[in-house]
């Protein structure tokens, strides 16, 4: 996070610096299936982010000597391209933060796919955030979902994710860059809805029990809406093969 000595007014009269309100989610778009080199693939527009989801496998896992002869493993790339911010970030090559966002994001979908069906196999995930504008690695999973779901891969539910924050005493949702920087908590979550299991809890900064709970529940309320999104970008695609339009 920024010095918040300097930090901006980001809340003025309830709402924030983009017009939108406490609880309001920035605008959302999904594509799925829009790579054809790609097992499964997922265009996601949300707010100014851009990001790029494809998902290779299920496949013989290599090296052979990762293979477990009883299920199949998950390997997760997540990475900025060097255009895609003006921060420290826009740099080419993994680093810190590209690695440790992999291994959580890896961890979120192993959770909910049914690894068992495909043993000694591997899945491919790679994330590309084409435009960064806050919140990405909850866009980074969102989109993943989708790219999982095209391609097949047999899944208990599908996973979507959305930050919550804390700006002085109040709660907003989706934070953008500006916010991510000079809020006093940012909390990415990720969750499987249909129990409302948390598969993905991260938090940099401080929250009373009470800010908890009510941040988590901003979560599942706006999960109602890109649950929706994601679903019918779904079904768009399916709805195209069945016409003979299919990818």
């Amino acid at each position: 996070m920024a010095d918040k000595s300097n930090r901006p007014q980001l809340i003025v009269d309830g709402k924030r610096l983009d017009g939108r309100d406490l609880n309001q989610l920035r605008p959302l778009k999904i594509e799925a299936s829009v790579l054809k080199n790609a097992d499964g693939s997922a265009y996601l527009e949300w707010g100014n982010n851009k990001v790029l989801a494809a998902v290779y496998g299920p496949k013989e896992a290599m090296p052979k000597h990762v293979q477990d002869p009883v299920k199949a493993i998950i390997k997760c790339k997540y990475s900025m391209a060097p255009f895609s911010s003006m921060g420290e970030h826009s740099r080419s090559g993994p680093n810190r933060r590209a690695i440790e966002i992999s291994k959580v994001t890896r961890e979120a979908f192993e959770s909910v796919t049914m690894l068992h069906d495909y043993p000694a196999s591997e899945i491919d995930i790679f994330i590309e955030i084409l435009q960064s504008d806050g919140g990405t690695r909850a866009a980074g999973i969102t989109a993943a979902a989708v790219a999982m779901a095209s391609a097949g891969i047999h899944m208990k539910d599908l996973i979507y994710a959305v930050s919550f924050g804390k700006v002085g005493e109040d709660l907003i949702l989706d934070l953008n860059m500006i916010e991510d920087n000079y809020s006093d908590c940012d909390m990415p979550t990720a969750v499987s809805p249909r129990n409302n299991d948390l598969v993905l809890v991260q938090m940099d900064g401080s929250l009373t029990r009470e800010q908890l709970h009510k941040g988590l529940q901003m979560v599942l309320d706006a999960g109602k809406t890109i649950s929706q999104v994601q679903k019918e970008a779904l079904q768009r695609v399916y709805e195209g093969r069945e016409n003979g339009n299919g990818v």
